[in-house]
């Protein structure tokens, strides 16, 4: 397959040794390039993690934004604020990267109107607190330890039912993570009926709860 005029021209140029600058010369362009490159990137990406770029587009605003300020992650007694991305988006690097191109199919969904409106919105909530979930449940709640970490939880200082399963489903049991019990804290749930909110405790820790209070 033959290129283009142009492309072969500058084929061919690109892959010729230089007759006029030095190897130290093209090694430091090549590094100052690669700083700008890098700093532009990344510059670009902290930009889309921001809570006011999460919410220029009208469906966020409009919707889970508006919920998220009526709940204790926005607004608290201790001033501290969980936004958009601490909620959406992994820290580490490489898992933020795979969270932005795992994001990247919600501008189709803007460009196209998915959920343009209210009601469009509510009848596709559903849907989208699936998978939500199913996203959470799948990388441990990743998410949720930006902020929370089982390692820093004085059970203690909890009421003996938060203590007790978290003590038993996060610490000693295998299989469960935050979103498991803890849908619906930073948004309003969909219509739950038939889905296991994850709130209400487990029969066993309830009856050594009655046992307890004996």
């Amino acid at each position: 397959m033959r290129l283009p005029g142009f492309l072969h021209r500058f084929w061919a140029i690109a892959t010729s040794p230089s007759s006029f600058l030095s190897v130290g010369f093209l090694t430091l362009g090549g590094f100052v390039g690669g700083v700008l490159f890098w700093g532009g990137f990344n510059t670009a990406l902290e930009a889309t993690n921001t809570e006011a770029f999460c919410t220029s587009c009208h469906e966020m605003q409009a919707n889970v934004f508006e919920e998220l300020t009526r709940t204790v992650h926005y607004t608290n007694r201790s001033g501290v604020r969980a936004g958009c991305p601490d909620c959406h988006v992994p820290h580490e690097w490489t898992d933020k990267i795979a969270r932005k191109m795992q994001a990247s199919k919600e501008v189709w969904g803007h460009l196209f109107g998915t959920i343009d409106t209210r009601r469009k919105f509510l009848d596709q909530r559903l849907r989208l607190a699936e998978h939500e979930w199913a996203r959470l449940k799948a990388n441990d709640s990743l998410e949720c330890r930006n902020c929370h970490s089982e390692v820093a939880m004085d059970f203690a200082r909890q009421t003996d039912r938060a203590g007790m399963i978290h003590t038993q489903y996060l610490i000693q049991t295998e299989g469960y993570t935050c979103i498991d019990c803890h849908k619906g804290i930073a948004h309003e749930l969909p219509d739950m009926r038939g889905i296991d909110p994850g709130w209400l405790p487990p029969a066993e820790l309830e009856g050594l709860r009655q046992h307890l209070a004996e």
